[in-house]
């Protein structure tokens, strides 16, 4: 039986199966990118920070998490974590991982959209009577999300496709799904 024909034959059949694992792709996706976009705002306001001890924390978070492979950080979490007493779900393992790999790199995009903004703008909000916090609140950061906004959108889309690794931890999402078939056929 050639190529057309399986697909012929079996197309409906291949088309459900592999939509039954996106559910638990967008899960996996939307929960680490929102995991991602709240905690890597978190980071990159600490690496602008004044103190210098929460400068080089924040650092070390984004080297490591950046310099590291995410499938090294997803088995880390859902075979390290047991022995120290935490046991997540394979879901929760994958969120929290890409999530966190996420975060040092979405810290970055957010950093240097920050900093893109000219400081004057900042000076001027502070000589209004603002604290530094309603500054960036109000002032900075809505001008420098027209400049993030691209590379978020980017890292989103990378991310459903690193959804690919969470079936090593037992995720069923595509990938499984596919591999199924191809095996099957």
């Amino acid at each position: 039986m050639g190529f057309w024909e399986i697909i012929e034959k079996k197309g409906w059949y291949f088309l459900t199966t592999l939509l039954d694992g996106w559910p638990e792709t967008l899960t996996v996706a939307i929960g680490a990118l929102i995991f991602a976009v709240i905690f890597g705002l978190v980071v990159a306001l600490l690496r602008l920070s004044r103190w210098r001890m929460l400068r080089w924390v924040s650092t070390a978070y984004v080297e490591f998490f950046r310099g590291t492979p995410a499938l090294v950080q997803l088995f880390v979490i859902y075979f390290g974590l047991p022995d120290a007493g935490v046991n997540p779900s394979p879901m929760q393992a994958a969120i929290v991982s890409l999530g966190l790999n996420g975060a040092a790199y979405l810290s970055e995009v957010y950093r240097a959209g920050i900093e893109s903004i000219h400081g004057g703008q900042t000076e001027a909000a502070l000589s209004l009577g603002m604290t530094p916090v309603r500054a960036m609140r109000y002032i900075v950061l809505p001008q420098a999300i027209w400049t993030m906004l691209p590379p978020i959108t980017n890292f989103a889309i990378v991310l459903l496709k690193d959804t690919a690794i969470v079936f090593a931890v037992g995720v069923v999402e595509v990938m499984p799904l596919a591999r199924f078939l191809v095996t099957e056929t």
